[in-house]
């Protein structure tokens, strides 16, 4: 998904999150003629998805006269600090649109209704177990988690059929990660690199991935407390980037301190056979790739555990000072009915993680990848720290940092791994007294 900024919580919130929210009393929340007014915030941003949220809201309330809900247009860039002003101030949106990697702070910070009392049997059952624990904190429910996407690699497909000896890789019959080095050595010739690793935020990418190596970076003891530690099933994948970058040259050196978009012009002009991102980014590459321009998804390398990644699915949440919360969570089991949600995947170019849902037809296309997606979906589990007090400042301070540096050669793997464990350590230590 799409990472937000983290920016300073001096930064005053958007307008919208200063609209009258679930402060008010539950008298304030009903009009004279007994109507519930509900807000809920989107953080849909392309024009198709935000559209299709929209006609959400007004189906429901056609259908829903008594329960009116106000759509508000929120924005990943700043969700993280509004909502904690939002939250602060008692003003927050009744029904909030995140991710679950951002869901923690709230969740343990009282701000968020345990939803866990109040799903309908058929929406708690049909999503599965592992995705319920992206927004499980404290064996409260606190999201519900409803679009999620695999990283894969998007492949200019005229150089990879042209570059002799090169296997396309399938989900059935993926990729190990020595073969993903060997096909961008292949790959490299001619001034086109054979990958582009668009790191700019890297400690996700980095963590995810390498589920699929065995690694997990956090680790929880008996007493529950979290703890860093930096093994070699969590190094295999930094050390196949750092190679490729360092030692191959089969990597763009340039695209490390790039965001996914800024990678795609050279990707159309031939510069990069590969390019791995987010699942959604198949939308930007369709709408602004050159005509003519044939492109292709690939599965990610698989490791040790097959092709496992980590994800941190979109939520939808209830604050804890919404007056209606039964209310609020009904919005949210219209919202995510399977034909409802099947839009919504198809607006964001993304997976739903509901069962139903996932098994539509219209998302096992071979056009644009689609069946490429919905093959990894068993395959996405919690990423790695999804629940991790602390994560936020050791991913900003220590980790983010330490990884640029080592990508681009400037420390090796052992101070790599030094500076993630024992300075990590220590800031986790003070979240976890």
């Amino acid at each position: 998904m799409r990472r937000r900024a983290l920016l300073s919580a001096a930064v005053a919130a958007p307008a919208a999150a200063l609209l009258p929210g679930c402060a008010a009393g539950r008298d304030d929340r009903r009009g004279p003629d007994g109507t519930i007014r509900l807000r809920f915030q989107s953080l849909a941003w392309q024009q198709e998805s935000v559209e299709i949220n929209k006609q959400l809201v007004r189906e429901w309330n056609e259908a829903n006269p008594r329960v009116r809900v106000e759509y508000v247009q929120g924005s990943w860039d700043s969700v993280h600090d509004q909502l904690l002003t939002a939250f602060e101030g008692g003003e927050a949106p009744d029904v909030i649109h995140d991710a679950s990697d951002d869901l923690a702070d709230f969740a343990y910070g009282g701000y968020l209704t345990d939803l866990g009392p109040l799903l309908p049997r058929g929406l708690r059952e049909s999503i599965p177990e592992r995705s319920w624990r992206t927004a499980t904190f404290d064996g409260g429910i606190h999201g519900v988690p409803f679009l999620q996407e695999p990283r894969v690699l998007i492949a200019n497909r005229k150089l990879l059929e042209a570059a002799g000896g090169v296997r396309i890789p399938t989900p059935d019959d993926p990729w190990s990660w020595p073969e993903f080095r060997a096909a961008a050595r292949k790959l490299t010739r001619g001034g086109t690199f054979g990958v582009a690793w668009p790191l700019k935020e890297p400690v996700s990418s980095t963590l995810n991935l390498s589920l699929s190596a065995g690694g997990r970076v956090f680790h929880r003891g008996t007493d529950g407390k979290a703890e860093i530690r930096f093994g070699a099933a969590d190094r295999v994948v930094p050390g196949i980037v750092h190679d490729q970058v360092n030692t191959d040259r089969s990597a763009s050196r340039g695209t490390l301190g790039m965001g996914g978009s800024d990678t795609l012009p050279g990707f159309f002009a031939g510069k990069y056979a590969m390019v791995p991102l987010g699942f959604s980014y198949r939308q930007q590459v369709e709408q602004q790739a050159p005509d003519g321009f044939a492109w292709t998804v690939l599965p990610a390398p698989a490791g040790r555990e097959g092709l496992r990644q980590g994800v941190s699915p979109q939520t939808l949440s209830v604050a804890r000072d919404c007056p209606y919360p039964e209310e609020a969570v009904r919005f949210i089991a219209f919202f995510l009915r399977p034909r409802n949600l099947v839009r919504l995947a198809r607006g964001d170019w993304m997976l739903p993680t509901a069962t139903e849902a996932l098994a539509d037809p219209a998302l096992h296309t071979e056009r644009h990848g689609w069946a490429t997606g919905t093959a990894l979906a068993g395959e996405l589990y919690p990423a790695p720290a999804q629940s991790v007090r602390g994560y936020p400042e050791w991913k900003d301070k220590i980790a983010t940092p330490a990884l640029q540096e080592f990508y681009s050669g400037a420390i090796g793997m052992e101070e790599l791994g030094t500076r993630l464990v024992r300075d990590g350590n220590l800031v986790l230590a003070r979240y976890q007294r």
